[in-house]
């Protein structure tokens, strides 16, 4: 797993709401995104250390990736 496909499915979600600066699920994304996008070095470690442990494997064989 690579984090640009977690990065950019964040992003979807973010972009499927109206930004709001009053609504929580808005500011949550929004900034959420803002936030790992600054730190994608280490977003990109922390998903190496979890893809490790395996814990994409369900997601990686329901997509034919395993």
């Amino acid at each position: 797993m690579k984090a640009e496909p977690l990065l950019a499915e964040l992003n979807r979600l973010r972009k499927d709401l109206d930004a709001d600066p009053a609504d929580i699920e808005w500011l949550t994304l929004e900034h959420a995104f803002r936030f790992i996008s600054y730190k994608m070095n280490d977003f990109q470690a922390y998903v190496r250390e979890t893809d490790a442990r395996g814990e994409f494997a369900a997601y990686e064989k329901s997509e034919g990736l395993s």
